[in-house]
């Protein structure tokens, strides 16, 4: 048996209930893995991160899968860096669309997440119009290296791609259809969806993934997609495979969580 929680997105709140009905579901010794995207958009991705690290340091069997938001954080406290070529918006790190300003946030509490040079700056940014905006960037990413514990951007940083048992495997946005996991690239796990989320073919495994927001979790036969939308405010859904069937958990209980028609 083990467990799953699709993307957190910084909602704490979100987190705690989760756990809590994993716990009495009868989990709280069991596998949790968790797909990722820890951090942006909700208010409290420090305490996201810190959470996940207390309880892998006390012992719990916790395994955590890197998503695209992770590592967008990691590289703007590391490198500065708020641009992603697979982003197709060509929003950066730091638009509030993104969420990263409140991941900062919660680490630097005197940013104001109401200005308007949020999304200005990113903009001039993404134009290469303002060399003064760059200047600005960095400044910002010097006070977040002073801010961020280097120990939660060197957690982020060795976080896995994958985590594989029996029939399934774990990634936070996806495989390539008919590519072999072992040949499978990072951009593609941490970032996919077109020529995957309407590939209807057998992986060979059980896809188990997040990325892509749903209303609710949804099995579709060949991958099941745990991102329910908690970064977009709707609850974080705990899902428990019982050794045969996938069930999501909710404070009345399991329920079963069949393929689509």
């Amino acid at each position: 048996m083990f467990y799953t929680l699709g993307d957190i997105h910084g909602q704490m709140a979100e987190l705690d209930r989760a756990l809590a009905l994993i716990e009495a579901d009868g989990g709280a010794d069991a596998d949790l893995i968790f797909l990722g995207d820890l951090v942006d958009r909700g208010p409290d991705s420090r305490g996201v991160i810190d959470t996940i690290m207390d309880g892998q340091a006390a012992g719990r069997p916790w395994h955590c899968i890197l998503g695209n938001h992770d590592r967008m954080f990691a590289r703007f406290v590391g490198e500065g860096v708020v641009t992603d070529p697979a982003i197709k918006s060509g929003k950066g790190w730091l638009h509030t669309a993104l969420g990263g300003p409140t991941t900062l946030a919660s680490y630097m509490h005197h940013l104001d997440l109401d200005h308007p040079d949020w999304n200005g700056m990113d903009g001039l940014l993404r134009n290469g119009l303002d060399g003064a905006a760059t200047g600005l960037v960095q400044m910002l990413a010097n006070a977040a290296q002073d801010a961020v514990p280097d120990a939660h951007i060197e957690w982020i940083n060795r976080l896995p791609l994958m985590v594989e048992r029996p029939g399934h495997v774990f990634v936070h946005a996806g495989i390539r259809p008919g590519l072999p996991l072992h040949d499978q690239i990072k951009d593609d796990l941490i970032w996919i969806r077109e020529g995957w989320l309407d590939d209807t073919r057998d992986h060979g495994v059980m896809v188990v993934h997040g990325h892509t927001a749903l209303d609710f979790p949804q099995h579709h036969g060949n991958r099941i997609n745990l991102d329910g939308g908690a970064g977009y405010g709707r609850p974080l859904v705990p899902a428990v495979f019982d050794g045969e069937n996938w069930h999501t958990l909710s404070e009345s209980g399991r329920s079963p969580l069949w393929p689509a028609a």
